[in-house]
């Protein structure tokens, strides 16, 4: 595993790195990534390749997805429950349940690879606490990592056990959140030597945020206040072996809860999606929680055999929400008009992903014309989902007697994929290369659903299955200006597999039985560049994405059922600079244009129309920051640190009911971000302050359609609004032994 230098350069367009500048601070370097599944230069990787260092992670004080989108170009997060996210990479998202962007810890692919266990609103989102970077790779990765992908790569890269040193470091803080109460956070990393080829390393994490959303009783709703809380615990553990320089096998295993009582959603006028009631509030009768557990196990083998590299990953993981969701406003009225008085409803759900993965491959290990990499790759993965609706006595959660069963339903599906795949990269003299790649992938569906209920449409039981096969490629060709500059362009495909449907009771006529796989194909010109004295790095990408038969989440009675649509396009530009126009300051800025569209309408059991933008894609988002690092007297460091992100207005959910009365989709206004951040290390000892949102912005973050299932989902015609965090200041204390 390589371990980063604080002063690497982060040529990769992360925003506002804090690195250990000193006076006589060494040359830039470049940073290392592991992106195409070897050491690389981000200068020699043909794509557009983001890193953040672990350190910067912790100075910006950068735990979650939505604490560190502000270092990316053209990746946004559409949330509305902290563990519960969907991850859109240029612009490529239509509201599906399969994932567009693949997310990796180390070696481990992590998340359901089919559209049939959510796993586009499960994203992991990973603690970041001893990370050693997260590595952001932009455009279809289908060549090297197969399926869902076709958006780009999220890889977490975690620090290796260090045989050479002792290490202990503590962290603890506190923070005050608008309109709640306390946050705390509290961090440990132990890594051990435990011979000279042996090494122990495990770190372990705990935050409690207060809730900021009260429920005001609209309606006869409950009276209660910061109704959102969340906890988030966990740790990871590895053990490196390295009997020889040559050899060396790491076993490692993660472990995160996510705790969550009521969504971080709002109610907002269906019209303007201005927040009603002039605060955060939402209507609750019956008391929410949304649980998320990560599992994660992983033996990593790596063996140099002189000629070639040999790499090993088998990893096993589990993946399970569980959650009890308020449906009392939404669905009630329906059942008092069927049943008689049904006073409260709730929606239980669990969700149960298990995944097993094999991979093995050999990379080349001689300096030569060719630079080659070849592999195989299993995964077996199992799914299960399980839904219910139970109609309480309002102010318990003891269900009513004297109804018949409302809904009970079942869905257990199996994904299995074998693929094999290749990569070389051929130099053509010392200035041209041409990177080639292709993967060739065979996956098999099954599925098993049974319902029950007069919801339902009583009982029933459904089989169905797929298989296809598939062949995904990346041509890049790259010209070296010089050891510090270089043009590349890359043609690249990308895939999500199909699968069968989840079909509801009594299904219209042509209803699918199954859905096909979508494809992209993405064409990129880029170029990178950093100067010898290390003041300025500077990279830019220009790409055109055809999205061919998009898959689409339909409703069809009241049930969400996957279709393809005709396709999208997205074209757009990224951009990130770095400059250091003096000892200790970094000034930096990245951004992205993106315009995404759909080429052709959809169902209107979707409500998308020709030339829609495609939800949840800002034509442009803007970063902005400011580092310093200097010296309280000769022996005190101290660094500073100012950013700034806006994102442009941008589309919501497709609502066909919306889009008919209004002639458009609904509109997320634009809205800014600006974060600080102070630090002091005295000795072992390290003292920082932070403020988060300092400017107290309204962010929303989702929306959701306003008759997804024949009612309004809120007192008044409301609709839920997915919010960032209020102003948060924080301290937080390091000591390290």
């Amino acid at each position: 595993m390589l371990k980063l230098s604080s002063s690497l350069l982060l040529t990769s367009m992360a925003l506002a790195v804090t690195g250990a500048y000193a006076a006589d601070e060494p040359e830039v370097q470049q940073v290392m990534v592991t992106a195409q599944k070897r050491p690389q230069s981000t200068l020699d990787v043909a794509q557009s390749v983001s890193v953040i260092s672990g350190e910067t992670l912790e100075r910006e004080q950068a735990s979650t997805f939505a604490d560190y989108l502000k270092l990316v170009p053209s990746l946004q997060l559409v949330q509305s429950t902290p563990g519960e996210g969907r991850l859109v990479m240029r612009g490529l998202d239509t509201g599906g349940v399969a994932s567009t962007v693949a997310v990796y810890m180390d070696e481990t692919p992590f998340g359901s690879s089919s559209g049939l266990v959510n796993g586009a609103v499960l994203a992991g989102d990973f603690d970041t606490f001893d990370m050693a970077r997260v590595e952001v790779l932009r455009g279809p990765q289908g060549a090297l990592y197969g399926a869902s992908s076709l958006g780009g790569l999220l890889k977490f890269v975690t620090n290796a056990p260090e045989t050479d040193h002792f290490l202990m470091r503590v962290r603890a803080g506190a923070a005050a959140v608008d309109g709640g109460k306390v946050a705390y956070r509290s961090n440990l990393v132990v890594n051990t030597p435990i011979s000279d080829t042996l090494a122990f390393r495990a770190s372990g994490s705990y935050t409690k945020e207060p809730g900021f959303i009260d429920s005001i009783g609209t309606e006869g709703s409950d009276r209660a206040n910061d109704i959102n809380k969340s906890r988030n615990y966990g740790g990871r553990a590895s053990l490196l072996y390295t009997p020889s320089k040559d050899f060396s096998v790491r076993l490692s295993t993660v472990a995160q809860n996510i705790e969550v009582d009521a969504p971080s959603t709002v109610e907002s006028d269906p019209q303007t999606l201005a927040t009603l009631y002039g605060r955060p509030t939402q209507s609750q009768f019956v008391p929410q929680f949304h649980n998320v557990k990560y599992r994660v196990y992983n033996a990593t083998l790596n063996w140099n055999m002189g000629w070639a590299n040999l790499t090993s990953s088998t990893s096993s993981s589990t993946q399970k929400q569980t959650y009890r969701d308020d449906a009392t406003y939404n669905l009630s009225g329906l059942i008092e008009g069927a049943f008689g008085p049904a006073n409260e409803l709730y929606l239980g759900q669990n969700t149960n992903l298990k995944k097993f993965t094999q991979e093995l491959r050999l990379s080349s290990n001689q300096s030569g014309m060719v630079d080659w990499l070849a592999g195989v790759y299993y995964t077996n993965e199992d799914g299960l989902i399980k839904q219910r609706y139970v109609a309480v006595a309002p102010g318990t959660l003891t269900p009513l007697t004297g109804l018949p069963t409302l809904a009970e339903l079942s869905l257990d599906s199996k994904y299995k994929e074998y693929a094999a795949f290749a990569n070389t990269t051929i130099h053509l003299g010392a200035r041209y290369d041409l990177d080639l790649g292709g993967r060739y992938s065979h996956n098999k569906q099954d599925a098993l659903q049974t319902q029950d209920g007069a919801l339902a449409g009583g009982a029933s039981t459904n089989t169905a299955a797929s298989s296809e096969h598939v062949y995904t490629y990346a041509v890049a060709p790259k010209f070296k200006i010089d050891d510090r500059n270089s043009l590349y362009a890359r043609v690249a495909k990308g895939f999500r597999p199909g699968g069968p449907n989840v079909l509801p009771p009594n299904p219209p006529a042509g209803t699918p039985t199954t859905y096909g796989s979508d494809s992209v194909i993405s064409y990129e010109v880029g170029f990178k560049s950093l100067s010898r004295d290390g003041m300025l790095s500077f990279d830019v990408a220009a790409f055109h994405i055809d999205w061919k038969d998009i898959q689409l989440l339909a409703i069809v009675n009241g049930f969400g059922v996957n279709t393809n649509g005709v396709g999208a396009t997205s074209d757009g530009l990224e951009f990130s600079a770095t400059l250091r126009p003096m000892t200790g300051l970094r000034l930096s800025a990245n951004g992205a244009y993106n315009n995404a569209r759909l080429d052709g309408s959809t169902s209107p059991l979707v409500g998308g129309v020709e030339g829609d933008k495609l939800p949840f894609s800002p034509k442009l988002s803007i970063g902005v920051g400011a580092d310093y690092r200097w010296s309280l007297g000769a022996t005190t460091p101290a660094y500073a640190g100012v950013s700034l992100r806006h994102l442009a207005h941008q589309s919501g959910a497709f609502d066909a009911d919306f889009r008919t009365a209004n002639g458009r989709q609904r509109e997320l206004p634009s809205y800014n971000v600006v974060d600080a951040h102070f630090g002091v290390e005295l000795g072992s000892w390290t003292l920082e302050a932070y403020g988060k949102n300092l400017g107290n912005s309204k962010g929303k973050l989702s929306t959701s359609p306003q008759t997804g299932n024949g009612a309004n989902l809120y007192p008044g015609g409301a609709i839920a609004t997915g919010i960032i965090a209020p102003r948060t200041l924080g301290v937080t204390l390091t000591k390290e032994y």
